[in-house]
């Protein structure tokens, strides 16, 4: 009998790219689960796999409902789980952060309850779990206290936005019940990642979509932006779901806890001027602050020591960040060609 993934939130980016991998690389079946008005868009080139039961299915379940959630893993049995689903945006946990606290916190403790659940009811059931917290949980921390290899796992925790606490809490959720239960459960702080699929309000996303309208006639030659002095540190989402097939399948050690990044380091602000030198329309193009992108706090150095996962994995960032970002604007490029509305975001 084949091995089950489940993953939770797989019409995501993230998602969406493990359930490539898993079914390009892998003879595991996988179990995406989703919400019923979850958009299709990431898995669209993946429904007549779906519909013809071809080693993948949709189950329909949310973290804010535990019924659901103890019968997706009743009905799957999934020898592993890769818990992605989140209220993910950081800027809107500033006005929805009970939204993000429910979702994020106690989602992921309903998804972990239920998995206990059916261990207890069947004591042989030993499925191997990642949670994913996220690298915003280290938060604001000041240049003078930054180490010098970067942010490692010991660094303590100073979230900057209630989505932060909210990956605080997940975090520590994924640890505990790997301790109190014995639940093979790790947790990655993955640092930024993007390419193809990302969602237009994260910052590197909504420069390449602003980008792809304009050059379509679409908008004025004009990019709205954030804080663009922010640090930050790139993987290619592809290579993000790689490191989290290595994560389960490599010596899985209950209660561990990744940071997990790339190699690129650079200011926001030298991402968009990379999206920029792309295109035909760089030299008409102006860059305008927009206030509404500006995060009350802003965790602004994200730069990581990833040695612990690499040394455990032999996992390496391979697609560099050059063809990363001409893929994520490429990605963009083909919708506005498509003739998809997108909202000015």
């Amino acid at each position: 009998m084949r091995n089950k993934a489940l993953i939770t939130g797989v019409t995501g980016m993230v998602g969406s790219h493990l359930a490539d991998f898993l079914l390009e690389n892998t003879d595991w079946d996988v179990c995406g689960v989703c919400r019923w008005r979850s958009p299709l868009d990431n898995v669209q080139h993946l429904l007549e796999r779906a519909n013809n039961h071809d080693r993948l299915y949709f189950e329909y379940a949310d973290l804010n409902d535990q019924v659901s959630l103890i019968h997706v893993i009743e009905q799957a049995r999934p020898d592993y789980v890769f818990h992605l689903a989140a209220q993910s945006y950081p800027l809107t946990s500033f006005t929805a952060p009970i939204d993000t606290l429910n979702t994020n916190i106690l989602g992921t403790c309903r998804l972990l309850e239920a998995i206990h659940h059916e261990m207890v009811n069947d004591p042989a059931y030993k499925p191997v779990i990642h949670v994913c917290a996220s690298s915003e949980v280290f938060g604001k921390i000041p240049a003078a206290k930054k180490p010098e290899t970067g942010i490692h796992e010991e660094c303590p925790f100073h979230p900057a936005s209630p989505y932060a606490i909210s990956k605080v809490g997940t975090d520590l959720l994924g640890r505990y019940y790997a301790e109190a239960y014995g639940m093979t459960v790790m947790t990655t702080r993955m640092f930024t990642h993007t390419g193809p699929r990302r969602g237009d309000v994260f910052h590197e996303s909504t420069f390449a979509k602003q980008i792809a309208m304009i050059e379509a006639g679409m908008i004025e030659p004009v990019v709205k932006v954030g804080n663009l002095k922010s640090l930050r540190t790139y993987a290619d989402v592809r290579d993000a779901v790689r490191a989290y097939y290595m994560l389960v399948t490599i010596d899985p050690v209950p209660g561990e806890y990744y940071n997990i990044g790339g190699s690129y380091t650079c200011e926001v602000g030298d991402t968009l001027n990379t999206l920029m030198s792309y295109s035909p329309m760089k030299d008409k193009i102006s860059v305008v602050v927009d206030p509404e992108r500006l995060r009350p706090i802003d965790a602004d150095l994200q730069v990581p020591d990833c040695r612990k996962f690499k040394a455990h994995t032999g996992w390496e960032p391979q697609i560099p960040f050059e063809k990363t970002m001409h893929d994520l604007l490429d990605y963009w490029r083909e919708r506005v060609q498509n003739g998809v509305m997108f909202l000015t975001r």
